[in-house]
């Protein structure tokens, strides 16, 4: 197959004046081509005229989407990323408005008519029936004042969306602490953090960045600070974000009634794996009922370790991941500072490159492409073996101001078929937010993060093998309940001894993962899953109630009701909903991380039997799976790639459960 060059704009170059006038040229291209589309005799349509016409009226928006509105998430400069941001609502809004053009539905509709439509097969005729079904789905069943009800509210939910993320990524808290208050955290985490003067005296700031936030929590001997520290966390982006999110679940309840749904939930899943209410409600139930008795091990543990540690067993959530790491101390001997010491990012970058490229047949080739940021590297793809490259991927792995907070990975551009029959290269990017290498160290990784960055290296992987003919199945262009699996899949790599091994080695000396240490860290595995999946448990319940029936509009009343799920009391004063940045996209979908990760489970049995680096099975999943992104059923692709139904034994065994 004959690739397109993985080419993407000059993002080093980019201006607001250029940002926006590249994004203004994007729909004047697509409000041209849409206009030739509905132009079109209804008597002559054609697939090529109306269907796949449609795929390339679309591309412009669809680059400027990935490419410039994409510097909202990442660009260092105010000016630029406040355009970036004015113009990521501008083109959501946009391709709103264009889903509800009657013009546009109706020459859909005159193509779905003729025998040509009849006669579609794969993925031509799957993306004639999702182009029907999101038409039903904007409400073009119903009488023209309540159509546009829906269209209003729509776009009213992308401006609430961008305003809450906005909120997220611009908030900026910590606390100031003297020496004394930092101990239990080592020198090396120390001198990583700002300072300031105050009161004739040196204080340090811990933000809630990642990098300091976590390391802080499970470290630091003060409980006081750490309650403080926390509180600040699940207040992050105010109460006006709580506003904000209420607002949006009325709109999304008002959108659901006037389409004929009990729900938001009932309209959301029903397009995902779970397909109704009820599949989400008692999935979640039978999971928090299978894990209760791990739970309660686990916090009977976690209150001794208080216990032996502080003379208290009152147990309260900001001491979680503190007596958790005092666990991992003294129950398994596993520091994760000195575990850190062990996994550089270089080193866990040549490690998770030798990995997927051997058992995927791909070769990744370090270029100089022009990036939105000096710590930003690219990288491209090629078939093992050939130089010519046909993806290309972005890493951003490192925190600065106002940059989006968490760990993602974005497509830039979809892969997909052009008209001339080529392919066109797809390129993404990874975002996250790792320790900075100082004058002193390189990028430490503690554990959890090699795992963080093996699962966001996975949506890259979804999205730059991609083999879809059309963008809208293109990579990880999936149901939402099952794109994480591949994800989740690829974490269970970094918990084999014979692949830490590979790329586990001391900063300093050179010396690999000791064995002690390797053995320590897998017999602690399940240490906490409990407590952990009650944790994902609330998050998922919580954000479901949101949006079924019954909820009444109090988000922090909800939140109060249901956060015992987790275990824990609820923190009095908290909102941890304002900074939830997954409730608008996972919007009564957040259940999906727990049943994807039932699929990846089950998935990674077939890399268990063979071999984790078996490229026999590889290639196999690339191809059932990865290429294939959202052209199959999730259901679907995961049964072929088995050769039987999934089943939840693997999901529950990595639970440390019983099956």
């Amino acid at each position: 197959m004959l690739v397109s060059p993985p080419a993407t704009i000059d993002f080093a170059a980019l201006t607001p004046a250029s940002l926006a006038a590249a994004c203004e040229r994007a729909i004047r291209d697509c409000d041209a081509a849409i206009a030739s589309i509905v132009a079109a005799p209804a008597g002559g349509r054609t697939s090529e005229n109306t269907l796949l016409a449609l795929e390339e009226a679309l591309e412009p928006v669809r680059i400027a989407s990935g490419q410039h509105a994409f510097m909202a998430y990442v660009a260092a400069d105010d000016a630029l990323r406040e355009t970036a941001r004015e113009w990521d609502e501008k083109l959501d809004t946009y391709m709103v408005g264009l889903s509800f053009r009657e013009d546009l539905y109706r020459a859909i509709k005159d193509f779905a008519a003729t025998p040509e439509a009849a006669a579609l097969s794969g993925e031509e005729a799957r993306f004639l029936e999702r182009e029907l079904r999101g038409y039903r789905r904007n409400g073009f069943e119903l009488p023209p004042a309540e159509r546009a009800r829906v269209q209003e509210l729509q776009e009213e939910l992308v401006a609430l969306g961008v305003q809450f993320r906005n909120a997220i990524d611009d908030w900026d808290d910590g606390i100031e602490v003297r020496r004394e208050d930092l101990a239990g955290l080592p020198e090396s985490y120390i001198a990583s953090l700002k300072t300031v003067e105050a009161d004739g005296e040196t204080r340090y700031r811990v933000s809630l960045d990642y990098p300091e936030y976590f390391p802080f929590m499970s470290n630091a001997e003060s409980e006081a600070l750490r309650r403080e520290l926390f509180s600040k966390e699940q207040v992050k982006a105010g109460p006006e974000n709580v506003q904000r999110l209420e607002r949006a679940i009325q709109v999304r309840a008002e959108i659901a009634r006037l389409l004929g749904y009990d729900s938001w939930a009932a309209y959301t899943v029903e397009v995902r794996m779970a397909k109704t209410r009820d599949a989400v409600d008692s999935f979640l139930a039978d999971l928090r009922q299978r894990v209760t008795l791990k739970a309660a091990a686990d916090m009977d543990a976690l209150r001794e370790a208080k216990r032996d540690h502080a003379g208290s067993d009152t147990l309260n959530i900001w001491d979680w991941r503190f007596y958790h790491n005092r666990l991992m101390k003294t129950r398994y001997a596993v520091d994760e500072f000195e575990v850190a010491t062990y996994f550089p990012l270089d080193a866990v970058l040549e490690g998770l490159f030798d990995v997927t490229q051997g058992l995927l047949g791909v070769t990744y080739r370090e270029v100089q492409a022009p990036a939105w940021h000096r710590d930003v590297r690219a990288f491209d793809v090629c078939e093992a073996g050939e130089d010519a490259p046909f993806a290309r991927f972005y890493m951003d792995l490192f925190p600065r101001p106002s940059k989006y907070g968490h760990a993602a990975a974005f497509t830039l551009r979809s892969g997909r078929e052009l008209p001339d029959g080529t392919y066109q290269a797809p390129v993404s990017a990874i975002v996250a937010n790792f320790t900075k290498p100082s004058a002193t160290q390189p990028s430490l990784l503690r554990h959890t993060e090699v795992e963080t960055l093996f699962h966001e290296f996975g949506h890259i992987l979804h999205q730059t093998l991609t083999r879809a003919r059309r963008a809208r199945f293109s990579g990880t262009a999936t149901e939402r309940d099952f794109v994480e699996a591949p994800s989740q899949m690829l974490e269970h790599w970094v918990w084999d001894e014979g692949v830490l091994r590979r790329f586990s080695r001391q900063f300093e000396t050179g010396e690999p993962l000791p064995e002690r240490l390797l053995q320590a860290m897998l017999a602690a595995r399940h240490l906490d899953s409990g407590v952990m999946t009650l944790r994902q448990l609330l998050f998922a319940t919580l954000d479901f109630a949101y949006h079924s029936p019954g909820f009444d509009g109090d988000t922090t009343a909800a939140l109060r009701r249901l956060h015992d799920v987790s275990g824990f009391p609820y923190t009095p004063g908290t909102h941890f909903q304002s900074g939830f940045g997954h409730l608008f996209g996972y919007d009564a979908g957040y259940y999906g991380y727990l049943w994807s990760n039932v699929f990846g489970d089950d998935m990674f049995t077939r890399f268990e039997h063979a071999g984790l680096l078996d490229p026999a099975i590889g290639g196999e999943y690339r191809r059932t799976v990865l290429e294939r992104g959202g052209s199959v059923d999730g259901g679907d692709m995961v049964r072929q790639f088995l050769g039987r139904e999934p089943n939840s034994d693997a999901f529950l065994r990595g639970l440390g459960l019983e099956v």
